[in-house]
Formats: structure tokens, sequence, C-alpha cells
């Protein structure tokens, strides 16, 4: 490994019931942006490793297995790079920025997204961003996912983002969003509570462990908007902000998100096996190629005035032409 250079390291240690699996695959259900020709060129390297021994990509991954992997970055990881990319800015003053995120921008750069992130962007729009401790991520306080739409706050001065940071640790905000899933959800009204951790099988997704004993403490509040037979409109407001939060605990009660890939969404889970009912709903899919998931509004007291500040968002287009398609189908079945 050349002197200088940076690397990323995982560790796992396979679950005793894990059924026989090659290591190359294993490694690309655990490690999050990982590709199969990053594996290879690791194995490769020697750099992949199962109980402390090199193995080649057709080693089977067993129960208890201690598997380890070590990916070299690119050069330009620790370089910024700014990016004359468009952002929808909805509001900003001397202390704070609001953005409207488009789905499909990943927010930072991390490990096989370097660059065409919202910080790739910010960096070429705004100069002497703060930033978090040691992280080369300027402006930024929190982050929704890559293909979730909607509001992120970004900070422009030191004493802003310190503020907004200790908002977020403590729960000192309103954050509410938007989601179609899947099947109709019983209670108009509900709470959904769940330590979220890690999936044991898949690390690239999350799981809840009901009884604490892995993840943390995440709490999600929902009402129903309205009811489309197959799939439902929900409002959800968070109560704490882990990972993939509302992906996960809408799963785990049964109605995932419409077209949730990671989650199981993205394929026919409720209603009839008429052909034009899965053409309808493979349109559907196509409206919306993501899942259905907008942070639709943000509310905190502002770090300098204190006083309460509330911020909307429209939705995004996509979620509006698939809601409106839903609720014309359901409308027709009612006739």
């Amino acid at each position: 490994m050349g002197e200088g250079k940076e690397f990323e390291h995982y560790k796992f240690v396979a679950d005793k019931g894990q059924n026989p699996l090659r290591v190359d695959r294993y490694l690309q259900n655990f490690v999050e942006f990982s590709t199969r020709s990053k594996i290879q060129q690791a194995v490769k390297a020697g750099n992949v490793r199962v109980n402390d021994s090199v193995v080649k990509s057709n080693y089977k991954v067993k129960g208890n297995d201690v598997v380890t992997v070590v990916y070299d970055f690119p050069q330009e990881k620790n370089e910024l790079l700014p990016q004359d990319i468009p952002i929808n800015i909805m509001y900003e003053d001397n202390d704070l920025l609001i953005v409207n995120k488009e789905a499909g921008m990943v927010v930072h750069p991390g490990f096989g997204n370097y660059d065409g992130t919202l910080v790739n962007a910010l960096a070429f729009h705004f100069q002497n961003l703060p930033n978090m401790g040691e992280e080369d991520r300027p402006g930024l306080v929190h982050r929704i996912d890559k293909n979730t739409s909607g509001i992120l706050v970004i900070a422009k001065t030191e004493r802003s983002m310190t503020t907004l940071a200790k908002k977020f640790e403590d729960r000192d905000l309103n954050r509410k969003y938007i989601a179609l899933v899947w099947g109709d959800v019983k209670q108009e009204e509900g709470t959904i509570t769940g330590h979220i951790g890690r999936s044991l099988k898949n690390r690239k997704i999350m799981d809840v462990f009901p009884d604490g004993e892995y993840g943390k403490h995440a709490v999600s509040h929902y009402k129903v908007l309205e009811r489309f037979g197959y799939t439902t409109l929900i409002e959800c407001k968070l109560e704490t902000g882990r990972t993939h939060q509302i992906r996960a605990h809408f799963k785990f009660i049964g109605h995932p998100l419409f077209n949730d890939e990671e989650y199981g969404g993205d394929r026919i889970l409720k209603g009839t096996t008429f052909t034009k009912y899965k053409q309808f709903v493979h349109n559907c899919f196509k409206i919306c190629d993501r899942q259905a998931l907008h942070a639709k509004s943000l509310g905190f007291a502002h770090p300098t005035t204190n006083k309460e500040v509330l911020f909307d968002s429209d939705l995004a287009e996509d979620m509006q032409l698939l809601i409106e398609k839903w609720r014309k189908y359901a409308n027709h079945q009612q006739l």
C-alpha cells in the first residue's frame, strides 16, 4: 500500500446462520456504494481477508467468519471539487440557506460518489462555508437520502452551524415528510417506535430492532392524508433522525414506501392480479422511479433572531404526478 494514500476499512463477522455465499457477493451486500469491480480490485490486491487469510473472490463466507476488506481511495478523494450545479434555494439570509433538493442528488461526497453532490455545488456557489469537525462537508448540518427529495438547511456561519447542529441533536425542531406507502394503513394516526440499526444481513439497509437490543432509539409519528385502496398517502413527523428512519419503520409495520427498491417496495405488494392493474402499477413505477418520499417542511428557532421559522416545499413533480395517478385510479374504482 503506497505511502500517503488513504484507505477505507471494513470488518464484518458473519452471522452464525449465514448460508455459504461468495465473498464478493457478501461484500456487495454489506458495503454501502460498493461495486463488483471495486471488490475485484481489492481481491487482486490481496486486500480481502477471511479469518486473517487472503482469499479469492470465489471463497464462500460461512457462519462466524471474520471478513475484512480495505479499499484505497482515488487521489481526488481529499480534494473537494467545486462544481457549477444548479441549486434550488428557497430562502437565504446571512446565517443559513434553505435548499429544496431534487431526487437523485447525493448530499455529500463519499465512497462511490466523489462529485456531482450538493456539497460540490455549495462549494462552487458559496465560499467559506463552515465545516462540522474535520469533515469536508461545508455548510452541511444534516442530510437526506439520494433518492429523497425536499428540504435541507445549510449553515453559512460557524455560529449557525453549531446552533443548528445542537437543535438536530436535541430534536428541537419540526420535520415533516410526505410518503406514499403500500397498503391501506389501518389507523388514521399512529406512532412507530423501534430501535434502528444496520441490517445484520445487508449492510446497505437499516432494520428495526423492537426489543432495543441493537441500533438507536427511533420514533416516527404519522397521519393518513389520503387513501387510494392499495396505497396510502401519509404525513410523517420525525421525533428522531436516524438513517432511513421512515423507510425502515414503514417496512417494519408492513407498509414499505412505494417503489423503494432497497426496502422491497419496488414490486406489486397490494392489489389485483388483473393485467391492466399490473400495467398501471408499472407505469406508476416509471413516473416516480425512486422511493416516494419528500422532506416537506422544516421548522426551528432561527439561530440569530431565535424567532420560530417554518419552511415548506412543494412536492417534487414526480410525486405529484404519481399521487394524481393513484387518486384517479381510486376514484374510478369507486364509480
